[in-house]
């Protein structure tokens, strides 16, 4: 059975200004996402479920249908702010959805396979998603899911500090714990992060997690308890959100899931800022020189 991926795209992205998920990085005006689903195609994904706003819906369609026909099947599913269970009920003046756990929760009736969680604006590089889909295809169970981990320094933005999710495993590269690192950049010293008002010094060599898990489809009902529980205790808060970092680290401590760490020593890039944009756009064409892209994704 081919896995599934889905692809989180409702976030516009405040930092950024604007829909960055269908910004132009690419020769013949593709976006990072394209190159994302071409890698996920050829890594043996046989559908996509696009996640995203019910008002991005004809623009996505308009651009991705035409292209994907007969290559992968498709299905796009919205996360609203409405879509939570009885008897909770929105805050008034909330108008967010709640955070990435809700997000993937969205797909739960248009998932029935294994599958690839991954945020619409990162590139995650084309051995990511042949290891993802290798241990989708091979190992994940109704209790062994997995995450790609990417080694730190080819993770960093030179236009700003970022945050990363630094992977503590054990000895069979099993997940024990995530240490969430802020304020991550690269200094004249090295990288450094901030912490409790001291700079701390890392390597580079860290493992650190992308948000590129992978999943067997009995995550959608500890998801729904985990936003039961989430929206018991913070769902009254105007910004509070339901991370999926979160959610997995729950399962985890209450041994209810092993997760796996998937090495990779993929470059890794996005568009944080709208000053990494050139540096994507460098990124992506010294790939295809170096033949790993064709220049026309879809022709």
């Amino acid at each position: 059975m081919q896995p599934t991926l889905v692809l989180l795209a409702a976030g516009m992205g405040s930092r950024y200004g604007g829909l960055k998920q269908l910004d132009e990085v690419g020769p013949n005006g593709e976006a990072i996402i394209d190159y994302s689903l071409f890698d996920a195609i050829r890594a043996g994904f046989g559908k996509v479920v696009f996640i995203i706003r019910k008002d991005f819906a004809d623009e996505f369609k308009s651009r991705f249908d035409k292209k994907l026909k007969g290559k992968i099947e498709v299905e796009y599913v919205y996360q609203e702010l409405i879509d939570i269970p009885a008897p909770f009920t929105i805050p008034d003046g909330r108008q967010k959805p709640w955070g990435t756990g809700h997000a993937i929760r969205s797909a739960r009736n248009a998932v029935n396979t294994p599958f690839a969680a991954i945020n619409a604006d990162d590139f995650y590089g084309p051995e990511a998603y042949q290891v993802m889909a290798n241990f989708l295809k091979n190992e994940a169970n109704e209790t062994y899911y997995s995450m790609v981990g990417y080694k730190l320094s080819n993770t960093l933005s030179e236009n700003g500090s970022v945050s990363r999710g630094l992977c503590i495993t054990d000895k069979d590269n099993n997940l024990n714990d995530i240490d969430e690192l802020t304020k991550i950049s690269i200094e004249k010293s090295g990288i450094v992060y901030e912490k409790d008002g001291d700079k701390k010094e890392l390597t580079g060599d860290e493992t650190v997690s992308m948000n590129f898990w992978g999943f067997h489809p009995s995550l959608f009902q500890h998801l729904e308890k985990g936003f039961v529980d989430f929206l018991e205790k913070e769902g009254k808060e105007m910004k509070s959100e339901f991370f999926i970092p979160m959610h997995v680290d729950d399962l985890i401590k209450d041994e209810k899931a092993k997760v796996k760490v998937l090495k990779s020593n993929a470059q890794w890039f996005g568009v944080t800022y709208k000053e990494d944009k050139p540096d994507v756009i460098q990124n992506i064409t010294k790939l295809i020189s170096e033949g790993k892209y064709p220049e026309k994704l879809w022709w």
